[in-house]
């Protein structure tokens, strides 16, 4: 949990980048990404130099290596604990013509940081710029893995707050209850093949940290768990060396996050090979049709994104596997031969556990649109016997666009501090919605289609042609209106005019 004190200094770093001239938010975070990885390079070049001197032997894993750059500068110089102290023009071009340059050659140590920086632009315009932003920088507390993790989230929550690119942003809370009810184990292997800021990779590892935490007590638990457990791709560079760094950030040494046009590309080298997916892709419309990777045509007949990515997640996921992932509503009742045929398949062919609805205002002020979270198990042999449904009415938050909370923050999320009454049930649904998961096979098939969940027979949904709105099955109660004959209204009337008139009477009395 970030101290009010840090947040500040956030919010510091964040206005000193605007006041100076960068005012697209992705280009502040990319700055401020450089700028963590350089104080971080120069972090665990010190902890080998301690290592060094307390085995009394030479440092086995230079980072900064001896000698001088290729203008002449001494490498030792570069690191964040050297210009850090220097004068504002002389630290300005140190990083701009010394330190960035080094860094665009880090990739060949293999890590995917390093293969993320190879193009990193300096773009900070003045010194007096940088020596505010590396001063603020140095007085965050980056020893704690929590703190780090929480400060990086924080900052990319403001890329939201901007009113620009918040796309690339799913909520924090949406993603732990889709983390939460696919319960990630110590073996799993989990790709997001939309990975953006890599939230959803994120939550899985903090989700493992503190359910499993023989994960990093275990060697071969550990090695799993930081050089193969996470996956990402994406096609945008920025975002691409933003998730490295949140991973980074996040304990994970060295995740697997790199490029790939996910709906274009074929997916050969990575077909069953993974054992959980979490998802919100981006739904943009129709691909051209020479466009798409065979191999998801293969499955689906389609040029719609939202279609090609469910095809995509089947294709990635080994049998056995299990899926959390958003769609547009469309998806759930759409009626071409591609919509209902996806729908069957995931009704007939594998296992289609439950439909999650979202409130309408989940993604505002950027989208209004409706979601659902789609949760299947890829079988190859079908499996659903029942699916079941949640009309999620809140999350905790206003549904307008200025989601603002409803909640204090002890009663926020999917595992509240505190326990919630039932008016606050009603301002935020997310721990019902795991509670009622869990019972999915049980108590929850006997509840009523009039209640916020329950369980739909397969047989009802292959009738209704493969629809999964959850409109389509929920029954509403509907109050029946109590009509009375106008004498009686008249009567009624009739003895309130008595009563008040008794009243004034009593008054005047009272004051006469």
């Amino acid at each position: 949990m970030l101290t009010g004190e840090i947040r500040n200094q956030v919010d510091q770093i964040w206005n000193s980048f605007w006041t100076g001239g960068i005012s697209n938010p992705l280009e502040v975070i990319e700055q401020f990404t450089y700028l963590l990885f350089i104080r971080r390079l120069d972090e665990l070049h010190t902890l080998e130099e301690r290592k060094a001197n307390r085995l009394q032997r030479p440092i086995e894993h230079r980072i900064f290596p001896e000698g001088t750059d290729p203008k002449g500068r001494p490498y030792e110089g570069l690191r964040w604990s050297r210009f850090k102290n220097m004068a504002a023009p002389e630290m300005f071009t140190v990083v701009g013509e010394h330190v960035f340059p080094f860094l665009r050659t880090l990739g060949g140590d293999g890590s995917t940081y390093a293969h993320h920086m190879k193009d990193a632009r300096f773009t900070i315009p003045t010194p007096g710029l940088l020596a505010k932003v590396v001063d603020a920088i140095d007085h965050v507390p980056m020893e704690d893995r929590d703190t780090k993790g929480d400060l990086y989230e924080y900052m990319l929550g403001k890329i939201a707050t901007a009113g620009q690119n918040g796309q690339f942003r799913t909520p924090r809370h949406i993603i732990q209850l889709m983390v939460e009810m696919t319960a990630p184990t110590p073996k799993d292997i989990i790709v997001d093949p939309a990975c953006g800021t890599a939230g959803f990779l994120v939550a899985a590892g903090e989700y493992l940290r503190h359910h499993h935490p023989e994960i990093l007590r275990d060697d071969k638990l550990r090695q799993h768990f930081h050089h193969g457990m996470f996956h990402g791709f994406d096609f945008d560079s920025t975002m691409l060396r933003i998730g490295s760094m949140n991973m980074m950030l996040h304990g994970v040494d060295n995740p697997d996050i790199r490029y790939r046009d996910s709906l274009a590309q074929d997916h050969a080298e990575d077909a069953e090979r993974y054992s959980l997916v979490l998802a919100n892709p981006p739904f943009a419309g129709a691909l051209d049709a020479e466009t798409v990777a065979k191999d998801l045509t293969a499955i689906v007949k389609t040029r719609k994104t939202e279609l090609l990515f469910l095809a995509l997640f089947l294709r990635l996921l080994k049998p056995g596997g299990r899926a959390a992932v958003i769609v547009p509503d469309g998806v759930l009742f759409g009626s071409s031969k591609a919509h209902k045929e996806l729908r069957r398949m995931l009704v007939e062919d594998h296992k289609l556990d439950g439909v999650v609805s979202l409130p309408s205002g989940v993604f505002r002020p950027y989208a209004g649109v409706s979601t659902a979270i789609l949760l299947f198990t890829r079988t190859d042999s079908g499996g659903t016997d029942g699916v079941w449904f949640y009309d999620m009415q809140a999350d905790g938050f206003s549904l307008d666009d200025k989601r603002q909370p409803l909640l204090p923050e002890a009663k926020q999320g999917v595992t509240p501090e505190e326990a919630l009454s039932e008016a606050e049930h009603e301002k935020n649904n997310l721990p019902d919605v795991l509670a009622h998961w869990v019972q999915r096979d049980g108590a929850e098939r006997d509840r009523p289609r009039t209640a916020q969940s329950f369980v739909v027979p397969k047989a009802d949904i292959a009738a209704a042609g493969w629809d999964l709105s959850l409109n389509r099955y929920k029954e509403i109660v509907r109050k029946e209106v109590q009509h009375r004959a106008p004498k009686e209204i008249l009567a009624e009337l009739m003895k309130l005019e008595d009563e008040i008139r008794e009243g004034m009477q009593k008054l005047e009395e009272m004051l006469g």
